[in-house]
């Protein structure tokens, strides 16, 4: 690629992430798509049944649904099945979660009973899942005291202000201390977050060549690899350097705590 063609490339996606937050193009597809709208409304009237009048007080038009296939985020939805898989697999006794997503969360806690800590705690009402309130960077745990841990699609966010959290360059290294320090000998640790060209978007997140994240988490040992790369593709138990040339992947790290 041309110096060029990289600068306008760079720019591109720069003038993106600054339009983004403020002007919504998805807007402007959904406001093209209100006279389909409109005319499937006023055939659906023509003919529904009695029983099925339309009211204007209760229409709910949903514009931006009709796609080809089924959308999903490839970070989320492979993360959450690779985790999953690993915890069927190893079936521990319990399983402590820092963070992540609580739409898997809820469904992992019929796997294994499921602890779940974040600074804002998860208020429900579900049999073996416990939520309590605590930070990543202080966690309510003794030292080497978990034995199955989770944190996926949280490190990066770590000292970067964008929940509330106190601005720390160095906050995703204190998480990772943490993380480590409480993870029990013999015990695994599973984390994921965007893997790449290492840089800090703020504050939206950072991006990590992984061996931030191994020097991040002494006496841990990686053993198992796998990535989502640009493109969205899913590899299992792949080898790091996978990585090298992507801007924003998922590396799914797996560790274990080396016995004493």
């Amino acid at each position: 690629m041309s110096t060029g063609k990289r600068e306008r490339s760079t720019m591109s996606g720069f003038a993106q992430r600054w339009v983004l937050p403020f002007f919504d193009p998805r807007a402007v597809m959904r406001l093209a798509a209100l006279p389909r709208y409109v005319t499937e409304m006023n055939a659906f009237r023509r003919m529904a049944k009695t029983g099925w009048p339309v009211a204007w007080r209760d229409t709910h038009p949903c514009l931006s649904e009709r796609t080809a296939t089924t959308p999903f985020d490839p970070h989320y939805f492979y993360q959450s099945a690779w985790l999953a898989r690993r915890l069927v697999e190893m079936r521990p006794a319990a399983h402590v979660d820092i963070g992540s997503s609580v739409m898997m969360i809820n469904a992992i806690s019929a796997i294994v009973p499921v602890t779940f800590v974040d600074i804002r705690p998860l208020v429900c009402d579900l049999s073996d899942l416990k939520s309590i309130a605590g930070s990543i960077v202080a966690l309510p745990f003794a030292d080497a005291s978990q034995t199955s841990i989770s944190c996926l699609h949280v490190i990066e966010h770590i000292g970067l202000g964008r929940y509330g959290d106190r601005v720390d360059p160095e906050g995703y290294g204190r998480a990772l201390a943490e993380l480590a320090r409480v993870a029990a000998p013999g015990g695994r640790l599973y984390i994921s977050t965007p893997v790449g060209r290492q840089r800090v978007c703020f504050n939206a997140h950072r991006v990590f060549d992984p061996a931030t994240i191994i020097a991040g988490l002494p006496g841990l040992s990686l053993t198992r690899f796998s990535l989502v790369d640009d493109s969205g593709r899913f590899q299992e138990n792949c080898t790091l350097s996978k990585v090298e040339g992507l801007d924003y992947g998922c590396g799914l790290f797996e560790f274990q705590r080396r016995a004493p």
